[in-house]
This record gives structure tokens, C-alpha cells and sequence, in this order.
């Protein structure tokens, strides 16, 4: 008799640049990852979970099974070389597995220590799999358990007191650039749950003004009058850019929305104004030759690390109760 094994297989921020996860990323949505997940024989149960910092593999197969390497083929597609699937990933089994899957729902792995977004991530990821039947009795289990332990880890530690989420280090990075922010206007790309929370930290700080733009114009709307802003449709993104300060963009798009060309013959008319971009979307959003262009300067998710790191330490003394 076959004995079942608990595998998990995934690739994040630290283990995996930022221009290898952004070919990783589920831009189709996760029905369309599930179902491909189906088609791969000998996985009995499994899961999938992918956010801006990592994309995860949660699977139960025969302990004989070959299935590490098709988990592999199907986790990396056309990202990287096949020589190069193991520098870039990390694979656990059993009781690893169970380990890594528990510090990832307390929040204990992510870039920013304690923050609370990936536990709701996960349930996310959860329904969906729940819904096209691709856990069972044991990944079920399992993940609610995951569930338990990131709830007592958040009720029992301080770790998510002086926490803060990838918007709130795009906003603080904003801050240092700038110094102040209440005579500067912010462009928000996108308007998702990055883009509002970055549009409350952005009017706690007292921003001088708040542009909201979505390819869905009524969702900019919404969001822009919770914080007093105006809204504008994709369409208009680069008239825009001639009287902003800083554009944070957090959109869902598979390609680029702002190209380096775009932005070029801009800078005559800002007469050389600098121009700050914070790309905090995976795929990104932002082209990453507008670092090459006169005063614009451009930020991506992984250069946030160094904001973060400013408020890790704090947090780790806690994780250490966990």
C-alpha cells in the first residue's frame, strides 16, 4: 500500500527575483491554474496560492510518485531553464511542509513581518480550491488548522502591532523622498485593496491631493470619494502624469499600462519636475526603462525591502514567541 505524502513546493520574495515571479504570476485568476492543476496525474489533493510575493503549490501524492518534477514544469512554465527550477524555489515534505505552511498564514515568512493581507490571501486561494474540488480530507484539515495557528499567533504576540503593509511602505518611501506630503498630488493605479490601503495611509499623512484611476471607472469613483479624491479612466493616465508627484500603481494588468516613451516628451511640458513611480504590482505595471529617463525615478516591489527592514526588527523579537 502506497503511503500519501504532503508536499509544498513554491517560490517568493526572498528565494526568487522579482522579474522571474512577475512570469509566475496567476494573471488568468486561480480557476484557470486549478484546472490546469487537474490534468496533472498522480496529485490527490491540492492547493495553489499565489500573491505579489509568492506563488505556492500545496499537494498530497503517492510517496512513489514523480510528481515533484510535473509540480515544477507546471510552477515555472516558460519563466526559467529547467537547470534553473531549484536555485530559484524551495521544495518541503511532510512535517517541513506543515511548518512552512503555518509560517507563511502567521505571517512569520512574509516581506513584511506580521502584516496582516496573507491570511485573507489564503483563504481567498482556499475557497477557490474548495470550490473546483481540488482539496480533500486531509488539505482541508490542514489549512484550517493553518487558519487556528495565525489567528493565536496574532492574539498571543505583539507581532502585528507595529506591522505595515506593502502600500504603507510605498507611502513611506513617498515620505522620504519627499519629506512632506500635503503639497503633493499622488496618482493611485489601480483600485484594489493595495490601492486603498495605500490611499488611507496616503491621507493620514495629509496628501495634498488624490487621483484614482481603474480601468473600471465606477470603482474609481467609489474609491476616490471615500477619501475625498477625483477619479479618472485608464484612458487618461498620461495627461494625468503632467501634474502628479508620485504614481502608485497596483493593478491586476498582464502587461505594461506605462511605457517609457509615454512618459518622455512629458518631462518637457513638467519642465523637468521630478516624477516618482512606486510599481507595487506583480506582474509589474511599470516600464523599467523610465530609470533611464531625466528626474523620473522609478520603485518595484522588491526595493521596498529596504523600507521595510526599517520596522523588522521590532517584529522579529515577537516572532520569536511564536
Amino acid at each position: 500500500m502506497s503511503v500519501k505524502r504532503l508536499s509544498l513546493l513554491g517560490v517568493n520574495h526572498k528565494s526568487t527575483p522579482l522579474s522571474v515571479r512577475e512570469k509566475m504570476a496567476l494573471t488568468e485568476g486561480y480557476e484557470v491554474g486549478l484546472k490546469a492543476l487537474k490534468n496533472i496525474s498522480g496529485c490527490l489533493e491540492y492547493y495553489l496560492l499565489s500573491t505579489c510575493n509568492r506563488v505556492e503549490l500545496l499537494f498530497i501524492s503517492d510517496s512513489e510518485s514523480t510528481l515533484d518534477a510535473k509540480m515544477m514544469q507546471f510552477l515555472f512554465g516558460d519563466a526559467v531553464d529547467a537547470q534553473d527550477w531549484h536555485k530559484y524555489s524551495y521544495l518541503y515534505h511532510d512535517a517541513e511542509a506543515v511548518k512552512h505552511l503555518f509560517q507563511v498564514a502567521a505571517s512569520l515568512d512574509s516581506l513584511v513581518v506580521g502584516e496582516a493581507q496573507i491570511l485573507g490571501q489564503i483563504k481567498e486561494a482556499y475557497r477557490y480550491a474548495t470550490e473546483l474540488n481540488c482539496t480533500g480530507p486531509q488539505l482541508n484539515k490542514l489549512l484550517h488548522k493553518s487558519f487556528s495557528v495565525a489567528k493565536r499567533v496574532r492574539n498571543e504576540t505583539g507581532i502585528g502591532s507595529s506591522a505595515v503593509s506593502i502600500s504603507y511602505a510605498a507611502v513611506e518611501l513617498a515620505k522620504k523622498i519627499f519629506g512632506k506630503l500635503d503639497d503633493k498630488k499622488v496618482l493611485l493605479i489601480g483600485a484594489g485593496e493595495m490601492a486603498e490601503l495605500a490611499a488611507e495611509h496616503l491621507v493620514g499623512q495629509g496628501v495634498g491631493g488624490v487621483i484614482v484611476a481603474n480601468r473600471t471607472f465606477s470603482k474609481a469613483v467609489d474609491l476616490a470619494k471615500q477619501f475625498y479624491g477625483s477619479a479618472c479612466v485608464l484612458e487618461e493616465l498620461i495627461t494625468q502624469l503632467e501634474d502628479v508627484d508620485i504614481i502608485i500603481s497596483s493593478t491586476g494588468s498582464p502587461d505594461l499600462i506605462i511605457l517609457a516613451e509615454q512618459v518622455k516628451p512629458l518631462m518637457r511640458t513638467r519642465r523637468n519636475r521630478p516624477l516618482f513611480f512606486i510599481d507595487i504590482a506583480v506582474p509589474r505595471d511599470l516600464d523599467p526603462a523610465l530609470n533611464d529617463i531625466d528626474d523620473v525615478f522609478l520603485y518595484d516591489i522588491d526595493d521596498l525591502s529596504q523600507v521595510v527592514e526599517m520596522n523588522r526588527s521590532e517584529r522579529e523579537k515577537e516572532a520569536v514567541k511564536a
